[in-house]
């Protein structure tokens, strides 16, 4: 029988999630940057991202804010956005499931896209590891991510003002999705529901209040699971 060994894990983890701060310090600073250009006060910027911890829900948020859209129009496309989580958490849960309550809890908080991203393709790849294993790489993937998270948010919002047009941070946004996206278009049906997502989200881009990425994720969603049947059936 191997013999657990968290420590390594979490050091294999905490060098499989430090690529992405080339893109999570200008992601992050980039929100504080629109934040405070929204009007938000700091305090209320550094809540969002310590709170919410979700860069996506966060700008579309912010946006829907500046845009004048009804409470309830913000709170349901942040959430939309952040649906995907919810199939994180169902996808983590039976690699997790048989960790402690407060162990679950703490991935629960942390589970961003970053983090999920590293950690399923390591138990994916190393079926054998033990569950504090699979915390223990969890935590690692997350521990440059989650503070630098923070602190380029802070930086943002106090000094964005200061950061010339030229230098636009808006790049590490699409860039993000992408390094998390790619390496997971495996599978027929996984490139399917990308294309059908993207195609959606530009045909409905004219919904207001970004309603066009909730219509574009069903249909993708529906598209993937149904092309999975069709795969099954032909096996």
């Amino acid at each position: 029988m191997a013999i657990s060994n968290p420590k390594t894990a979490y050091w294999r983890g905490f060098r499989a999630g430090a690529p992405f701060l080339l893109v999570i310090i200008p992601f992050g600073a980039l929100f504080g940057v629109v934040g405070t250009e929204a009007g938000l006060p700091l305090l209320e910027v550094m809540a969002f991202s310590v709170l919410v911890i979700a860069g996506a829900a966060q700008f579309t948020a912010v946006q829907l804010m500046t845009e004048q859209a009804p409470t309830v129009i913000v709170i349901i496309s942040a959430l939309a956005v952040n649906l995907r989580m919810a199939m994180y958490s169902a996808s983590l849960a039976q690699h997790l499931g048989a960790a402690p309550l407060w162990q679950r809890a703490f991935v629960a908080y942390l589970c961003v896209d970053q983090s999920y991203a590293c950690s399923i393709n390591e138990y994916e790849n190393r079926p054998n590891l033990t569950v504090s294993e699979k915390v223990a790489f969890f935590v690692g993937s997350i521990s440059t991510v989650a503070p630098m998270w923070y602190i380029s948010t802070y930086a943002g919002a106090v000094l964005g003002m200061a950061i010339p047009p030229e230098y636009a941070l808006d790049f590490a946004v699409p860039i993000t999705f992408l390094a998390i996206i790619a390496p997971a278009l495996r599978t027929l049906p996984h490139v399917i529901a990308a294309v059908i997502s993207a195609a959606l989200a530009l045909a409905f881009v004219w919904v207001p209040y970004n309603l066009g990425l909730i219509i574009a994720a069903v249909f993708a969603m529906i598209a993937g699971a149904q092309s999975e049947v069709w795969l099954e059936r032909r096996r």
